[in-house]
């Protein structure tokens, strides 16, 4: 009895480790009838500054083994304490009032 080969479907999901194990597997040119072009933007980037911090040799290596012991990697571990710092400072300070223009003391001429 011969087996008839059925060609896979693309996974419905949203799961990214999924999609990836599929297309590990996969060829995308196997599955060009069943994709479709679309006009909106489905990724979008997270608006983020990069900051770069000097550090010395020493420096960076105690962040090291301090993330590693914290099971993350550096930049991680220091965008979590830098959060942290900035939660606990704006809960110490009152919230900044509006700035008003001073009044100006008419000048003697």
């Amino acid at each position: 009895m011969e087996e008839t080969m059925t060609t896979p479907r693309i996974p419905n999901t949203d799961s990214i480790d999924e999609l990836a194990r599929f297309w590990d597997e996969h060829d995308l040119t196997d599955f060009e009838d069943d994709l479709e072009e679309v006009s909106t933007r489905i990724f979008s980037r997270r608006k983020e500054t990069t900051v770069a911090v000097a550090l010395t040799p020493k420096e960076a290596q105690a962040l090291r083994r301090l993330a590693d012991a914290e099971g993350i990697n550096e930049p991680k571990l220091v965008r979590d304490w830098i959060r942290e710092k900035l939660r606990s400072s704006s809960r110490k300070r009152p919230p900044n009032k509006a700035l008003q223009p001073s009044a100006q003391k008419p000048r003697r001429g």
